[in-house]
């Protein structure tokens, strides 16, 4: 069975009528409509398939029609040459003589004929600061478990939009079948796992939450859903993670192949409080420890009395981008140059998709905001924030020039951090009829994805940061615009160890952003866990000690030197941090040339002891292992000269930490090779 097969076979279990065997998945189908005249079944036949070659891969399409409306389905599945990943979506339109309503339309829904007398499906959940925990539950016969996120916007907290479905006792990171689910989606999803009375099916589907209510589809037009993103493995859950990894980075993320780089988050070194020279004095320190980009949080724009000030604070100004005359007197552009100056590259923290009702757009437009007739205005962040109407094609038009004019200031801009920091709590829309406004979460996280397509098409070279509050845009649906994600404002070393390898079940360790900050204990602690994603920075740099300041700019150089495989490397999951003594992964790169490992002590003051057998490397090359990143103490008694592969793997490094917080990273290079650098 392979992931084709499994995304294929989904066309049986799509219609609400299908044939008499399975009967039974009727009400749990992935399609279901009233028709215009009100009717409320759909039997759907095949009227033509289409195979074809794309570039690295294929693409199979399937049509389907009602055998008595005209009601109109094309499914596709899309395959790659260079990893195991399936993607698959529907398109829906119809020539009725009136709206057909859509109760359901989900984006994958299949049988799965794997016997086992256990099913257990793995999801992420969370709250702000406390992202990506793993929950893992079995499915008892004759069970439905369903999976539901509301907020709208920061849809990854409640329940994350992929999923592991596991068949069999022992499965774990290195054995068993598991079928990995996600989808490629910002907005309301909705995952259910069905297990027959008898165990010998499974049935599974993911797409739209439409519990809001049905959208309404007028004749003509086509509804799509999102694209589901399909891994079958025999090998295990670590296998399915891995296989995510490549198609992100290969066919997702805008700029997946380039390395990313080691910033300065200006937010928790300065919050609102900043001027040009604080600014300046950044750049000067994050160019000392070796990083290469400053980004500017929140605070620079707005004007007037609605000014984003050291007195508004959150309370006014979004909405209005325009620089802050007077807390940045020369401008982004003349910011940009000083980076420049410096041999650093320039970003900026936007968030386009609200606004505060003390802000000029607020009241020039305040039908552009999300609200509902009859009802107050419930408000957000700083008791001022709301969200606007994306379905509206004006409001994305206002935002996109205001974006536009601001990033042509500043040519050579090369990030943007992208924030949400609200959940639809108003949902309802001036611009959607009455009976349309259950369209609205669809429609706005469509309107979205069309701002962002358009500004990326006119500056492609932009990297973009999906930042939700923390980690809510943690979701393949923003990474086709993003190149990574803001992990968590929860920036405490120990919880980052929990919320990245929880992240990393389905995200790729480039797209995640790990910040080292103030917070924490010791610098190498601190350090270890940021160089596991895309390093970087959040905090003031005058605010550290000279020793502090030289651990950091040896560190930094380490993470240089090891970042291509940390990156663009294949993942393995070691020890897990949910066993409570340490948690232990590593990163192999795809040529078997190189590896780095890190083992992280959890909050024990004891003496941890652990043999880390490695993965991914050539068992028959030499490879020379050292430890990076060093402390005052070494952490493991490492072989003086190189040594095979198959006894790496087999036999192992013992690595011993000791004390609270402590940890120990390590690099592997096969002899006569040097890890790449750029």
């Amino acid at each position: 069975m392979t992931g084709f097969d499994i995304a294929m076979a989904g066309l049986l279990s799509f219609g609400q009528v299908i044939p008499s065997a399975q009967r039974e998945i009727v009400k749990h189908a992935g399609l279901q409509v009233i028709h215009a005249d009100g009717a409320v079944t759909l039997r759907l036949k095949e009227t033509g398939r289409e195979e074809r070659a794309i570039e690295g891969g294929r693409v199979v399409t399937v049509k389907l029609q009602d055998e008595h409306y005209p009601v109109y389905i094309t499914r596709h599945v899309r395959t790659w040459k260079d990893c195991d990943a399936v993607e698959t979506w529907y398109e829906l339109r119809h020539d009725e003589p009136g709206p057909v309503r859509l109760l359901r339309a989900d984006s994958f829904a299949s049988r799965i004929n794997c016997r086992a007398d256990v099913v257990k499906v793995l999801t992420l959940t969370g709250v702000w600061a406390y992202e990506g925990n793993i929950t893992e539950a079995t499915v008892a016969n004759g069970q439905i478990a369903q999976y539901r996120s509301l907020a709208g916007t920061r849809d990854a907290w409640e329940s994350n939009a992929a999923m592991m479905v596991s068949f069999g006792n022992e499965v774990d990171e290195e054995h068993g079948r598991v079928l990995g689910v996600a989808l490629e989606w910002t907005g309301t999803t909705e995952k259910r796992v069905r297990r027959s009375w008898n165990g010998r099916e499974t049935d599974v589907f993911a797409g739209i939450d439409m519990e809001t209510g049905p959208y309404v589809l007028d004749p003509g037009k086509t509804f799509t859903t999102p694209r589901a993103i399909i891994v079958w493995s025999e090998k295990g859950k670590g296998e399915v993670s891995r296989q995510y990894h490549r198609w992100a980075r290969r066919h997702l993320m805008p700029h997946g192949d380039v390395l990313h780089p080691i910033l300065l988050n200006t937010w928790e070194g300065s919050y609102f409080s900043f001027t040009e020279k604080t600014l300046t004095d950044m750049m000067d320190g994050v160019k000392e420890m070796g990083g290469e980009m400053l980004v500017l949080d929140d605070g620079w724009f707005g004007k007037g009395k609605y000014a984003r000030d050291n007195k508004n604070r959150d309370k006014a100004g979004l909405g209005d981008w325009v620089v802050n005359p007077a807390k940045l007197p020369h401008g982004l552009a003349w910011l940009a140059d000083e980076a420049a100056k410096r041999g650093l590259k320039f970003g900026l923290w936007v968030e386009p998709e609200m606004c505060n009702v003390k802000s000029w757009l607020a009241e020039a437009h305040p039908d552009w905001i999300l609200r509902e007739q009859n009802r107050s205005l419930l408000l957000g962040r700083g008791g001022s924030q709301v969200v606007l109407d994306y379905s509206n094609p004006a409001v994305r038009e206002n935002i996109f020039n205001q974006l536009d004019a601001v990033y042509a200031q500043v040519p050579t801009l090369a990030y943007v951090k992208w924030d949400s920091n609200q959940n639809i709590v108003n949902p309802g829309s001036t611009y959607l009829k009455p009976d349309r406004q259950p369209n609205l979460w669809y429609d706005y996280t469509i309107g979205l994805y069309d701002l962002l397509a358009k500004l990326q098409a006119k500056r492609p070279q932009i990297m973009v940061q999906a930042c939700a509050s923390g980690g809510g845009h943690m979701d393949f649906g923003f990474l086709r615009y993003a190149d990574e994600f803001w992990a968590s404002d929860n920036t405490d070393p120990f919880r980052r160890v929990f919320i990245q390898w929880g992240a990393s079940q389905f995200y790729p360790a480039s797209a995640m952003a790990c910040h080292v900050t103030r917070r924490g204990s010791s610098m190498k602690y601190r350090f270890d866990v940021a160089m596991t994603g895309r390093m970087g920075f959040e905090l003031h740099p005058t605010k550290l000690s000279k020793a502090d300041v030289e651990f950091a700019k040896a560190a930094v150089a380490d993470y240089k030197r090891i970042r291509p495989i940390v990156q663009r490397g294949d993942l393995y999951r070691l020890v897990s941090p949910y066993g409570g003594r340490m948690s232990a992964l590593m990163f192999a790169s795809e040529d078997k040339s190189g590896a780095a490992v890190f083992a992280l002590g959890l909050d024990r003051d004891i003496i941890v002891e652990e043999t880390l057998r490695l993965r991914g490397l050539d068992p028959d090359a030499k490879y020379t292992v050292t430890e990076i990143n060093k402390g005052a103490k070494l952490h493991a008694k490492l072989p003086t000269e190189p040594v095979d592969g198959r006894t790496l793997m087999e036999k192992g490094i013992a690595v011993r930490l000791s004390g609270r917080f402590d940890s120990a990273s390590f690099e592997v290079v096969r002899a006569g090779n040097n890890t790449a650098t750029k």
